[in-house]
C-alpha cells in the first residue's frame, strides 16, 4: 500500500477534564498516545506534536506550535513543518484521544485515499458525521489549505477542509475504534469497555449514567416504595386546608376573660359556631376554630372560675396557636422534587396535601440466583456441600436499598444455565447473582453475558474484597449484578453497589454519603481499597476491622458499619461507611 507520514496532535491540557494530559491517560493498559502511535506504526515518519515526552521512541519526531495551544491547526502546521517539504505523498493526521484505534482505521483511509482523487478522507463518527482528526489528507492539499490562512492560531479544523473531501464509514472494529473522549464520563466508559477494573466511586457513576431507566408510570405512592418521582409533585390542596388549633385548649375571642360556652370543637367534628367578642369554647388539637376566634389558649394557661368565666393565668404567655390555612403549603406548592425516592416521609407529605397518586418509575423488581451444586438451602448437608447462607438474606438486604425481590432460585452447574437463566430474565428488572464471577472453570457468567450480547458497566471492581463484580446490561435492558460468591464479599459489594444500580434504574436523586473519621487507616489501608466491617467509638469516629474472613458474616455481628477504606487513607481522614441494618 502507498506509504504514508503521520502527525499524532497529543498537545494542550483538557479543559473539559480539569486540565489532565488526556494523551497521556492509560485506558485498557496504554496510553491514548501510545494507542495513536501503534494505529500509525507502518507510516515512514511520525511526528508527534505536543510538550516534550522523553519516553517516546527515538525514531518518533516532536514539535511544539507556537504559541503553544493554540489548536489543532496550529498543531498541524507544527508537525507538517517538521515533516520537511518531501516525504510521503499522503499525511495520517490523528488526535490521541482514541483509546481503541486501530492500524486497519488507519489502512482503511488510506486505501480510500488512494483510490478516489479526493484531497484528504475522514472518518465518520457513529452518528455519521465527519471526524476531522481522523483522516488522510493528500500532502499537497494540506500544505496548501495551511498556506491560504492568514494565521493558523486558534482556528477551527473547518478552516482547512477541502472541498474535495469523502467521509468513509469504517468497518467493524475500526469503526468502533474512533470513538473520541473528551469528558471524564468517556473516559470512564472507555475504562469500562476495556475491562478495567473500576473503583466504587466511577462504578456509581457508571451505573447511573449508563443504565437504562425503567418506564414511567402513575401508581398509588403507597404501594410503590423504592420508586423515584418521575415529575415534581406538587401539592393538590393547602395545608392546613382550614384554620385548625394547634394546642388542646380553648378558642377565644377577644381580650379575657371570657364566658365559656358549653359546646366543644373536636378534630373531625362539626365546627362550634363562631365566637362572639368575649366568649370561648373548649377545642381539641386539630379542630376547626371557629370564625370569630383570635387565639386559642392552652390548658396550661387557662384557670376557669366556678362561675364558668376563663382566665388567663398570671405571667403566662401570650400565643396564637391557631394554625393558619395555607402556612404550611399551598395548592400548587412543591412538596418533592423529580427524583425523590417513595419513602414513608415522602407518602405521608403528599397524603397531607390530597395527593395519592403520581408518576413513578419502580420500584425496581429482582430475582435472586443462587449458583453452584456446592449450595444448599435446606436439609442436611452431603459431601462437598456448604450452605446457603446468603440468600435467606439478600432479599431484605436488597430491601433496604428499595428492591423488591420478586423470587429466589438456584442454578446448578450447566452447560447452558446461565444462558436460558438470562434468557428469562424478561420479566425482572434485577438479576442479581451470587457466585460465577471470577476465572475458575464452574464461573460461567462472563461468557454467557457475552453470549446475551449483553453490555458491560462494570467490568470488575478496584475493591477488595468483591473485585470480581460484574454489572451488565442485557438487551432487553435487565440489569445484571455479578457477585462474588464468598458471603461477605457478595453482602459489601452488593450493599456498595445496589444503590446506584436503584439510581439508575428509577432516575432516584442519589443519597448523600454518610461520612466519618477512620481512626485506624493507617493499620488497616493497602494497595487496593478495602471494605471492612466497623464500629463506632463515642466521638462518632470509625475503627475498622484488621482483618476479614470473608467466607461467612461473623464479622458483622457487633458491628455498626462497614467502611470503605481508600488505599492512601491516614489516620483520621474522612471517609464514606455503609449503616449496617440488621
Amino acid at each position: 500500500m502507498t506509504t504514508a507520514d503521520a502527525i499524532v496532535l497529543a498537545g494542550g491540557r483538557a479543559s473539559r477534564m480539569g486540565g489532565v494530559d488526556k494523551p497521556g491517560l492509560v485506558i485498557g493498559g496504554r496510553s491514548m498516545l501510545d494507542a495513536a502511535l501503534a494505529a500509525v506504526a507502518d507510516c515512514a515518519r511520525t511526528v508527534v506534536v505536543g510538550p516534550p515526552r522523553p519516553n517516546l521512541a527515538a525514531d518518533i519526531r516532536q514539535v511544539r506550535e507556537t504559541p503553544a495551544g493554540t489548536g489543532p491547526v496550529a498543531a498541524i502546521d507544527a508537525g507538517l513543518g517538521e515533516l520537511g517539504e518531501s516525504g510521503a505523498a499522503l499525511v495520517a493526521v490523528l488526535a490521541a484521544d482514541m483509546p481503541f484505534l486501530t492500524a486497519e482505521a488507519v489502512d482503511e483511509l488510506r486505501g480510500r485515499a488512494v483510490a478516489s482523487d479526493v484531497d484528504a478522507v475522514f472518518a465518520a463518527d457513529a452518528d455519521g458525521r465527519p471526524q476531522y482528526l481522523v483522516g488522510v489528507w493528500r500532502r499537497s492539499a494540506l500544505r496548501a489549505a495551511l498556506d491560504g490562512l492568514d494565521s493558523v492560531v486558534n482556528q477551527p479544523m473547518k478552516a482547512i477542509v477541502p472541498a474535495r473531501t469523502e467521509i468513509v464509514e469504517l468497518s467493524g472494529a475500526a469503526s468502533a475504534g474512533i470513538a473520541d473522549c473528551d469528558t471524564d464520563d468517556q473516559i470512564r466508559r472507555a475504562r469500562a469497555l476495556a475491562g478495567e477494573p473500576l473503583h466504587l466511586a466511577h462504578a456509581r457513576d457508571a451505573l447511573r449514567a449508563d443504565l437504562t431507566p425503567l418506564p414511567i408510570h402513575t401508581a398509588d405512592l403507597r404501594t410503590v416504595r423504592g420508586a423515584a418521582l418521575a415529575a415534581p409533585l406538587t401539592a393538590a390542596e393547602a395545608l392546613p386546608r382550614f384554620d385548625v388549633s394547634a394546642m388542646d385548649g380553648y378558642a377565644v375571642s377577644g381580650d379575657g376573660p371570657w364566658r365559656l360556652r358549653r359546646d366543644i370543637g373536636f378534630a373531625g367534628g362539626q365546627r362550634p359556631e363562631g365566637l362572639l367578642p368575649g366568649e370561648a369554647v373548649r377545642i381539641a388539637t386539630g379542630a376547626h376554630v371557629p370564625d370569630g376566634a383570635t387565639l386559642v389558649l392552652r390548658d396550661e394557661f387557662a384557670d376557669i372560675s366556678t362561675d364558668r368565666v376563663l382566665h388567663r393565668l398570671p405571667d403566662s404567655p401570650v400565643r396564637e396557636d391557631i394554625r393558619r390555612r395555607g402556612e404550611d403549603r399551598h395548592a400548587g406548592d412543591p412538596v418533592a422534587p423529580q427524583g425523590a425516592p417513595v419513602t414513608a416521609a415522602l407518602i405521608s407529605a403528599a397524603a397531607s396535601v390530597e395527593v395519592t397518586a403520581a408518576p413513578v418509575r419502580g420500584p425496581v423488581r429482582a430475582r435472586v440466583v443462587m449458583t453452584g451444586d456446592e449450595i444448599r438451602s435446606d436439609g442436611p448437608l452431603r459431601a462437598g456441600q456448604t450452605r446457603d447462607s446468603i440468600g435467606p438474606i439478600l432479599p431484605d438486604l436488597l430491601g433496604w436499598c428499595g428492591v423488591v425481590t420478586a423470587d429466589r432460585v438456584h442454578l446448578r452447574d450447566t452447560p447452558n444455565g446461565f444462558d436460558e437463566v438470562l434468557a428469562a430474565a424478561t420479566d425482572c428488572d434485577l438479576l442479581v447473582v451470587v457466585g460465577a464471577t471470577g476465572g475458575g472453570a464452574a464461573d460461567q457468567l462472563r461468557a454467557a453475558l457475552g453470549r446475551a450480547s449483553a453490555t458491560v458497566v462494570v467490568p470488575r471492581l478496584r475493591l477488595r474484597p468483591g473485585g470480581s463484580t460484574i454489572v451488565a446490561e442485557l438487551p432487553c435492558r435487565t440489569t445484571v449484578l455479578g457477585l462474588p460468591g464468598n458471603p461477605f464479599a457478595a453482602v459489601a459489594t452488593a450493599l456498595a453497589l445496589t444503590p446506584a444500580i436503584v439510581d439508575g434504574r428509577t432516575g432516584a436523586n442519589p443519597a448523600r454519603p454518610s461520612r466519618a473519621p477512620l481512626r485506624n487507616a493507617a493499620a488497616i489501608t493497602a494497595p487496593v481499597p478495602r471494605i471492612v466491617p466497623a464500629r463506632r467509638d463515642d466521638e462518632g469516629g470509625l475503627i475498622g476491622d484488621h482483618s476479614v474472613r470473608t467466607a461467612h458474616l461473623g464479622g458483622l455481628i457487633d458491628r455498626d458499619v462497614l467502611v470503605v477504606v481508600p488505599a492512601d487513607a491516614r489516620d483520621g481522614d474522612l471517609v464514606e461507611f455503609i449503616p449496617l441494618r440488621w
